[in-house]
């Protein structure tokens, strides 16, 4: 798989023209910030988005304002945001409105049992005040243990260890339900890894003999594959990007769950599995540049063979 570098190639534009700047409301954040298209809050849904809410959804908009310097009381990204302004601003983009504070978001939705339990898109709170009780702040949760949040003055929105959340909450509207896990298992019978394909194909709302057969065209399930150019492990990832995804790529489960929760967001970002297997292949700036599966042959037999994979597995 070619390595997918737009998270990162987006901090690194950011980071490149900001983060060594001292941004400020009238500086020169402002005028780069509009520049790159952040161009700052509205009523209606940000250019390029869908406007419709899900887990990948969430997680691609938070990823847009990766770099934009932490301002506290922030809610618009061409001046700075802090952490509630920008979790208010990225659901705001995707039609679901959010209280302004951060223990008032706290309040939203509907709870999450633990860690173990959160899917990408949940919102995770803290209290960090020593000296006054409450939740004080708050991050998007992406998965595998990591957050994308606005810390604190001086520092920027960011990937971020979770740690110990006090509260997680779910206010993303209930989404269809993937393929049962009894319907999704019988059909993968006999698969390497049917296991692991269907609790993350379930916990991502991607068909699991969809996972199956990209790990089949990948690696042919061989879970310690290195290609020449470098790719790693079941899903064949750049060693890169699965540390842009917080994946590690030589694990079985953490590739496939990574892999479950790239192609949700990619099938959000460009509304069709087709076109989501040939961003994978080649890389989202490529499917974009071209507005549809690129004009090459590897990518075009690509998602051919996997999408005749996939049907053959269900």
């Amino acid at each position: 798989m070619d390595a997918v570098t737009q998270i990162q190639a987006r901090i690194v534009d950011i980071q490149s023209r900001f983060v060594h700047r001292t941004p400020s409301p009238s500086g020169n954040w402002a005028s780069a910030a509009a520049a790159a298209g952040l161009s700052g809050t509205s009523d209606t849904p940000v250019a390029g988005t869908s406007g419709t809410a899900g887990e990948g959804a969430v997680v691609a908009e938070a990823e847009k304002y990766l770099g934009v310097p932490y301002l506290w009381g922030g809610t618009d990204p061409a001046k700075g945001l802090d952490c509630s302004g920008f979790t208010q601003l990225i659901y705001k983009n995707l039609g679901v409105d959010l209280p302004r504070t951060s223990s008032q978001q706290a309040t939203s939705g509907r709870p999450v049992a633990s860690l173990a339990d959160a899917r990408p898109g949940d919102l995770v709170f803290f209290d960090h005040s020593s000296g006054r009780a409450g939740i004080d702040h708050v991050g998007v949760y992406i998965g595998n243990g990591k957050m994308i949040a606005a810390p604190q003055a001086g520092e920027v929105v960011k990937v971020q260890d979770v740690g110990s959340p006090a509260v997680i909450r779910r206010v993303l509207p209930a989404q269809p339900s993937a393929p049962t896990t009894a319907s999704a298992g019988a059909a993968l019978a006999g698969v390497p890894y049917a296991d692991l394909f269907t609790r993350a194909g379930a916990r991502h709302g991607v068909d699991p003999s969809l996972l199956a057969a990209v790990a089949a065209k990948e690696s042919s399930f061989n879970a310690s594959a290195v290609s020449p150019a470098g790719a790693q492990g079941l899903m064949q990832f750049m060693p890169a990007t699965a540390k842009g995804l917080g994946v590690n790529p030589l694990d079985p489960n953490s590739a496939i769950d990574g892999a479950a929760r790239y192609l949700s967001s990619l099938s959000q970002q460009f509304g069709s599995t087709e076109l989501a297997l040939a961003a994978y292949n080649a890389g989202p700036g490529t499917v974009s540049k071209y507005g549809g599966i690129p004009p090459y042959p590897e990518t075009q037999n690509y998602v051919r063979a996997v999408m005749t994979k996939a049907e053959a597995y269900r």
